[in-house]
């Protein structure tokens, strides 16, 4: 009896085997769902086959450093990347190229039959792409996909760059002004001609556009002044004619100007007053004269003023003294006339002066002497006279950086005649060059009487034997 009490014992309780305790129906339920959301997400990080196939035709199209499709088969999977892409993963849990970069070392460089990749615009969650140097040997132009008649995608692209790549020929498309969501257009050092198109005026997120150094033509549209948003213009180094648009005056956040090396006619105009963020602004060789708008006094955060270059005419004007935070002010080669106004002394920041080639007559202001940030001063190719107002110190801090050549009537004071200074700055010790010349115009008389006196004689020596 007591064997079958042995027998018939319950076994032991489930909780006496950890092993097994996850093993209920509802906990078995839990686990399947888990593992099949973990297996579902693994794969949805990956790219999507189209993405992967218009990466891969750009890339072909492009560079011969690598075979793309072998070597980097899954372009965004960590361990797959090549520098010079970049990607992010989306909303829809899927990763996507978010940014480009080509032409230069590390990043992909660019094949001799390199063209530009309309399929750039098919990827929609590309962010920011970049073409430096990269298309140097085989002509291409800006443009979209012809499938889509040859209008850009609407893409989130907010940075495009395309600097250095002189076989980029052909217009600026107007079809630019699809790409909405813009902030960054860099279309420099390429060889794009036409006129700047209307459209892009329209890009209101704009906040720099660069296209300098290219062989664009005619007016800068009105429209300019719609890009209200705009920080940074650079439009120097092309053959844009016309007077500067007044609508300038409404980019009220522009920071940098620069209209330099175009064909600008008329004056500046007095809408620039209102620009008061700007600390650079590049006028130089273009043609325009007359004033300088009195407003431009307002513009207290400038510290680069260039305007090298222009027939302007006029005086110098005061108004620039007042620019109290000016490092740099060129206005060579300009044709201005008078005096340097005094109040060019009260430029305390200023590390730079170029005022050479034009016709400045009176005296150097006895204040420059005291700019003591100064390392570049010019002013040569003028008609300045009397004692140069600088110590020693001074002229030796410049040293070769300080040019008054060309000044007739400039000279230096003997006591702070030391060292190379005569020769550094391009004016004679004050007496030796007057001494000498002195000399040479009495040795000029004596000889212009000697020749007098010996014609006369041999006049009546004539006479008197014939």
């Amino acid at each position: 009896m007591k064997l079958v009490t042995l027998l018939v014992k319950p076994p032991p309780p489930l909780l006496q085997h950890p092993s097994t305790m996850c093993c209920t129906p509802s906990t078995l339920l839990l686990l399947s769902l888990a593992s099949i959301l973990s297996v579902c997400s693994s794969d949805a990080k990956n790219m999507l086959p189209s993405e992967v196939e218009t990466i891969f035709k750009i890339m072909d199209s492009i560079s011969s450093d690598e075979k793309w499709r072998i070597s980097y088969p899954n372009p965004c999977n960590p361990g797959s990347t090549w520098l010079g892409i970049e990607c992010k993963l989306g909303q829809d849990n899927h990763l996507h190229v978010s940014r480009l970069d080509f032409g230069t070392h590390p990043n992909p460089t660019c094949k001799n039959t390199a063209t530009f990749p309309y399929e750039i615009f098919d990827l929609p969650h590309l962010q920011s792409v970049f073409f430096s140097q990269c298309f140097t040997h085989t002509e291409t132009t800006l443009s979209a996909s012809p499938k889509r008649g040859g209008a850009f995608f609407d893409s989130s692209l907010q940075q495009l760059s395309l600097r250095s790549n002189p076989a980029l020929v052909g217009p600026i498309p107007p079809q630019i002004s699809f790409l909405k969501s813009l902030e960054i257009l860099t279309l420099s050092q390429n060889r794009l001609s036409g006129r700047i198109p209307v459209e892009i005026f329209s890009l209101n997120s704009l906040v720099h556009l660069d296209l300098s150094y290219n062989m664009l033509t005619g007016p800068v549209p009105i429209q300019l002044g719609n890009l209200n948003n705009l920080q940074g213009l650079d439009l120097s180094y092309n053959s844009l004619t016309g007077p500067i648009p007044g609508t300038i005056g409404r980019l009220g956040m522009l920071q940098k100007l620069d209209l330099s090396s175009n064909s600008f006619i008329g004056t500046i105009p007095y809408s620039i007053e209102k620009l008061t963020l700007l600390t650079f602004m590049a006028l130089s060789n273009n043609k325009l004269r007359g004033s300088i708008p009195k407003g431009i006094l307002k513009l207290q955060s400038l510290q680069y003023f260039i305007m090298d270059d222009n027939p302007m005419y006029i005086p110098l004007p005061a108004e620039f003294g007042k620019l109290v935070k000016l490092q740099e002010l060129r206005l060579a080669n300009s044709c201005y006339s008078g005096t340097i106004p005094p109040s060019f002394s009260l430029l305390v920041n200023l590390s730079t002066l170029s005022l050479q080639n034009n016709r400045l007559t009176g005296k150097i202001p006895e204040g420059f002497s005291s700019l003591s940030r100064i390392y570049h001063l010019n002013l040569s190719g003028n008609l300045l006279g009397g004692v140069i107002p600088f110590n020693a110190s001074f002229l030796k801090r410049l040293g070769r950086n300080l040019d008054l050549s060309g000044n007739p009537g400039l000279c230096l004071s003997p006591s702070e005649a030391y060292n190379n200074v005569k020769s550094g700055s391009g004016v004679g010790v004050c007496g030796t060059g007057s001494l000498i010349k002195k000399s040479q115009a009495a040795a000029h008389g004596l000889s212009k009487l000697f020749f007098l006196f010996a014609t006369l004689v041999f006049h009546v020596i004539h006479q008197k034997l014939f």
